[in-house]
């Protein structure tokens, strides 16, 4: 159980991950964006160094404890980039730049102070995990605790913006931030235990088993929630997105009689398709929604163009409750099969087809109705 849901959170990590650095990619220059892409990628780059085999080679390579020293600066890195997300997002972009600077000369002195604790050390001091640690040796303690006291300081600042925003944001948005919160109140809330526990320990006084179990299980649910917080704005967006794809490639083929039957009649209303040398023009000319609005398009210019063909009618009898879609597609296929081509008409009536409620939904709605009777009649 334990082994499905830590691979279930490092897929959800790397697919967050490789989201923002594809974003990234479109917009280098996003402060904000490359802020919070280098976030993930120092909490994504900690846990393989966390891991048992990884931890092993890194020190077998460049000595003991430096896995450990590296975990805790990817660490520090990620709750750093947190907070200059924040900082590059506030509405005085300069006073935030000069903030985050000078958080970047904090978070470097606290990486000299754990590098140099770290180096003098004993050999194995800082072997294990933080629960099996000896913090009665002083440089244990203190490496735990400068490192715990940053981290939490570095949360629960990025809480109280995260909590800001999340009040004055939309859904999906607002949803995700509030999981955010959440997520680093409960990590802010266990750096702080964990500092009260060294404390402790580093006196020879033990600490009750139920308290560092509870403390872990913290850390478990809430680092995840973060993670999750972090991505379902995007992931929330991806689905609406395919929601949409799907419902235009539907409408697409839905409306093929109504575009079929005018483009025959009227083949200068098809617009033509692109002749870019570049194959990305060529391959989003391609993509359905692009051909599901030129679609819409060549159906009503089609319209218009039949309109004077069209028995003399009230102005707005085909929108009228009156006329069915039905009625009015035996009349289309009356006019177009045959067609007294080249017989003088009166000007053009944009009315067709056109419903009284005029906004882009309802246009499409009346055009789908009319495909589909044309569907159906004969």
């Amino acid at each position: 159980m334990a082994v499905t849901v830590t691979f279930l959170f490092l897929s959800a990590l790397a697919g967050a991950i490789a989201w923002k650095l594809l974003q990234l990619s479109k917009d280098p220059g996003n402060a904000p964006l490359r802020a919070v892409t280098l976030c993930l990628v120092c909490a994504g780059c900690s846990y393989p160094v966390a891991m048992p085999g990884g931890a092993t080679g890194l020190d077998a390579v460049a000595g003991h404890g430096a896995a450990k020293l590296a975990q805790n600066v990817l660490l520090l890195a990620t709750c750093y980039f947190l907070m200059c997300f924040y900082l590059y997002s506030a509405a005085d972009g300069r006073a935030g730049r000069r903030r985050a600077r000078r958080e970047a000369v904090a978070l470097f002195l606290v990486i000299v102070v754990i590098t140099a604790i770290t180096i003098t050390a004993p050999r194995t001091a800082l072997d294990g995990s933080f629960s099996t640690a000896d913090m009665t040796v002083p440089h244990v303690a203190a490496f735990y605790c400068v490192a715990g006291l940053y981290l939490m300081y570095a949360l629960t600042a990025a809480f109280g913006w995260t909590q800001r925003y999340a009040r004055i944001s939309q859904r999906p948005l607002s949803t995700g931030l509030w999981l955010v919160a959440v997520g680093l109140a409960g990590m802010a809330a266990a750096c702080l235990i964990r500092a009260v526990f060294v404390v402790i320990r580093s006196q020879g006084s033990p600490v009750p088993s139920a308290l560092t179990l509870a403390t872990s299980l913290l850390l478990v649910t809430t680092v995840p929630l973060f993670v999750v917080g972090v991505t379902y704005p995007g992931v929330h967006n991806r689905i609406t997105a395919m929601r949409i794809w799907h419902q235009h490639r539907q409408h697409h083929r839905q409306l093929y009689p109504l575009w079929s039957l005018l483009s025959e009649a009227f083949p200068h209303t098809v617009l033509p398709t692109s002749d870019s040398a570049s194959w990305h023009d060529r391959w989003r000319a391609r993509g359905v929604h692009r051909r599901y609005h030129r679609r819409i398009i060549e159906c009503r210019d089609g319209l218009v163009q039949i309109s004077p063909y069209l028995a003399p009618q009230r102005h707005n009898a085909v929108a009228s409750a009156t006329t069915t879609p039905e009625r009015v597609a035996q009349r289309l296929r009356d006019i177009t099969h045959p067609r007294e081509r080249g017989a003088p008409g009166p000007e053009p009536q944009p009315s067709l087809a056109l419903p009284s409620r005029r906004d882009r939904d309802a246009d499409v709605q009346q055009l789908l109705s009319l495909s589909d009777a044309l569907r159906t009649t004969t």
